[in-house]
């Protein structure tokens, strides 16, 4: 990586986001909550001064029991408490475009289905994406600790799972995991580490290191898809990022 004279992603307002949904895929599912969190003093700040911010929609569909297990929201919870999701999208949409149209980062973990069901969500009820937002091909700048990790640590052993991430940075895992505010915390937490361990990626301005997670997110695919295929397991692991192309996205990935 090449060292910049900016501000570096660690110096700059973070905007922790993320989403729980009626199920896995990001094309066709729908957003259940979501939340921000901004930690105004980037890497060296603490979640003692995190402001955040929760939605609960209505998805206008129903919540599989498998999707409810996991965060919590009940189809009937979300129709009785939560609020119509064309205000929610558009608040929420409106709040990621603010933070990014300032060259701040948003930071998210797996952040390419966070980010590609959004962007599905807001075409489907009518609202201008965060890339027209933005006047940008893509949303940015966006900063994803799971490609940062895989690349910057890819030999140590195990799932990268949120939780299991911030058990090896030494990161206290939260009780409240599968709720989003507490997943962003959560995150916050481990990109710090993450830049404290690796003060070459942590030198690195908001243009610089999404253009490296670009090209990370894509090595790491083409090698995964090697590895399992040399297995016998024909797959297709997406490319793109920090969008998710409209093929899907593979299991394997996880």
């Amino acid at each position: 990586m090449t060292h910049t004279s900016l501000p570096t992603w660690t110096q700059l307002p973070w905007l922790g986001f993320d989403t729980e949904t009626t199920g896995v895929n990001p094309h066709t599912d729908r957003l259940v909550t979501a939340a921000l969190v901004l930690r105004e003093g980037g890497a060296a700040a603490t979640a003692d001064s995190d402001v955040i911010t929760t939605w609960l929609a209505d998805p206008e569909v129903d919540i599989p029991d498998s999707a409810a297990q996991i965060h919590g929201i009940t189809t009937q919870m979300a129709r009785t408490q939560g609020r119509p999701i064309r205000e929610v999208l558009e608040e929420l949409a409106a709040s990621l475009a603010s933070h990014m149209a300032l060259g701040y980062p948003v930071v998210a973990f797996n952040g390419s289905f966070d980010f590609t069901l959004l962007e599905e969500e807001l075409r489907r009820h009518g609202l201008p994406t965060l890339a027209e937002r933005l006047g940008l091909s893509e949303p940015a700048p966006i900063i994803d600790p799971l490609v940062l990790d895989r690349h910057l640590d890819r030999y140590r052993k195990g799932k990268k799972q949120l939780s299991l991430m911030a058990s090896a940075y030494g990161v206290p895992v939260s009780e409240n995991a599968h709720t989003a505010e507490y997943d962003v915390v959560m995150t916050l937490d481990v990109l710090a580490a993450i830049a404290h361990k690796f003060p070459d990626c942590a030198a690195q301005s908001c243009t610089q290191i999404h253009a490296f997670q670009k090209d990370a997110h894509a090595a790491w695919a083409e090698n995964f898809e090697n590895f399992l295929r040399s297995r016998g397991r024909e797959t297709h692991i997406d490319r793109e990022w920090p969008q998710i192309t409209p093929r899907g996205r593979s299991d394997d990935q996880e």
